[in-house]
């Protein structure tokens, strides 16, 4: 999971962010699968991956603000 900077998130389209964010979510369902299953290395990933997805699902809801 590459972490996406804030600003590099400002300067993708609404599509990009949208298939990102499904991505994001079936990795963080796979992420905590792996943990209950005690075969996660770094539980970390969990939280980076929900705060990333907060920080895209926070530059969309801008972005459709921005339209209406």
């Amino acid at each position: 999971m590459p972490h996406v900077k804030a600003q590099a998130m400002k300067e993708m389209t609404t599509e990009e962010i949208t298939q990102r964010v499904t991505d994001l979510r079936e990795e963080l369902f796979n992420l905590r699968f792996r943990n209950s299953m005690r075969q996660l290395d770094d539980p970390l990933k969990i939280r980076e991956g929900r705060r990333e997805l907060a920080r895209l699902l926070t530059v969309l809801r801008q972005k459709e603000g921005m339209k209406a």
